[in-house]
């Protein structure tokens, strides 16, 4: 905790604008959802579809505001503190666009976080549909992850359905990753995904404005 209010008071152009209306729109696109059920160890389990980003809209530094914001709010969860969470990132979609905004200064901060950082523990990074051009990107961004948080990435490229069974079940996954879960869309319905999320940050509207001052 005492690491990541220390990052809070030295990223002010992340957490120095933590008001909610102006990132609702990012969480209406289904950019970032939070699947129905825990896998198997009991850890959260957070997707993001990049394709759902448009870079002439939202800047990264928006992306990782929701993402802060997110983790605020699952990690009041008792069994997201002892299991952590995992994440899974499709990156169907990434352009040039995307990646000239992951900036060093960006990756530095998205390496901060993944380093303990963050009091929410990370799991596992999972990254499916990577083209080719995101691994300049990649390769900066493990520059600077421990040992520890390298060897928790997969990459499981375009024919990922085995590969993300493996860890994930069908039981699990949305329709639109060979899995039985229903519609990505369909978690919007349920509690801590982004309609839920909405929700909630709109009603600790004032406990986020004093994200930017703690």
């Amino acid at each position: 905790f005492k690491n990541y209010h220390k990052w809070k008071k030295e990223c002010p152009e992340i957490t120095g604008n933590l008001h909610p209306p102006s990132i609702l729109s990012l969480l209406q696109t289904h950019y970032i959802g939070i699947l129905k059920e825990r896998d198997p160890s009991g850890s959260r389990v957070v997707f993001y579809r990049i394709a759902q980003w448009d870079p002439q809209i939202f800047t990264a530094y928006d992306l990782f505001r929701v993402s802060i914001m997110l983790s605020e709010l699952i990690i009041r969860e008792p069994d997201t503190q002892r299991n952590g969470v995992k994440t899974i990132f499709d990156l169907q979609g990434w352009k040039f666009a995307h990646a000239f905004q992951i900036t060093p200064a960006v990756i530095r901060k998205i390496a901060f976080v993944l380093t303990d950082g963050f009091p929410l523990k990370v799991r596992g990074i999972h990254l499916i549909r990577e083209p080719l051009i995101f691994y300049h990107v990649f390769n900066l961004i493990k520059h600077f992850l421990s040992e520890k948080v390298k060897a928790r990435i997969h990459l499981h490229g375009n024919n990922f359905t085995h590969g993300l069974q493996r860890h994930f079940p069908a039981s699990l996954l949305p329709e639109e990753y060979n899995g039985e879960a229903g519609p990505f869309e369909e978690f919007s319905k349920e509690p801590l995904s982004p309609k839920e999320t909405i929700n909630s940050i709109k009603k600790n509207y004032r406990c986020f404005l004093m994200l930017s001052i703690i």
